[in-house]
């Protein structure tokens, strides 16, 4: 039975869907956000919630499905960010051992930018949902999403400090795709800018050159 075997621990608008788009030119099998083929279909953060308190195994529904680049979801009343429970991360290391873990990374002031000025995520979603690390009412200004994401990064790093199957990476670093191909093993045909912000700040040379996505 083929299970995922890379797993990205970034919040969105940290070039998520440029990293799935990445792994599925390189021939991968992958779910960003939704799980869309087999029997299972749904958000990808609920279904590793129902394995994981059902069975213990928050892999346990993605048969078939080689990464999940995007995990977390907060729309439509789901509100599921798997990347902040030290518990699920556990069990997925406990159980599956030759899981490799990435942790996408974007300048945190840029990233919360892009948060704000993506459909209602900034201005809505994230303040009225309690998300680990952000409570409920919080999140409505640029400086409240930093702080949360830089207290995700510093999470990651110190539940994964001295792990070899993990890598934290910047898109903004030219240096990325061969840093994560070195990484997982695995020729990247492609790298780029997927699911860029259409706001009204437009992505810097740097972040066309290399995705912001």
């Amino acid at each position: 039975m083929s299970l995922p075997r890379i797993i990205n621990l970034g919040f969105p608008k940290s070039g998520t869907t440029t990293l799935a788009r990445a792994l599925r030119e390189a021939g991968l099998t992958v779910a960003d956000f939704r799980l869309r083929q087999g029997q299972r279909r749904g958000f990808v953060g609920g279904l590793m919630y129902r394995g994981y308190f059902d069975h213990g195994d928050p892999l346990m529904h993605f048969e078939g499905t080689d990464a999940l680049t995007e995990v977390s979801v907060v729309r439509n009343k789901r509100n599921f960010w798997p990347q902040c429970d030290f518990g699920l991360i556990q069990a997925i290391r406990d159980r599956h051992p030759d899981t490799k873990f990435l942790l996408s990374m974007r300048d945190p002031a840029a990233q919360a930018d892009s948060m704000m000025r993506w459909s209602d995520m900034g201005s809505r979603r994230l303040r009225v949902a309690a998300i680990p690390g952000l409570p409920k009412e919080f999140g409505a200004s640029e400086d409240h999403l930093i702080r949360w994401i830089e207290g995700h990064f510093s999470f990651c790093h110190k539940i994964f400090d001295g792990a070899e199957n993990f890598l934290a990476y910047r898109i903004e670093d030219t240096a990325a795709p061969e840093k994560i191909s070195d990484f997982l093993g695995l020729d990247l045909p492609w790298w780029g800018v997927e699911n860029a912000n259409p706001g009204a700040n437009p992505p810097k040379d740097d972040e066309l050159k290399k995705g912001a996505a």
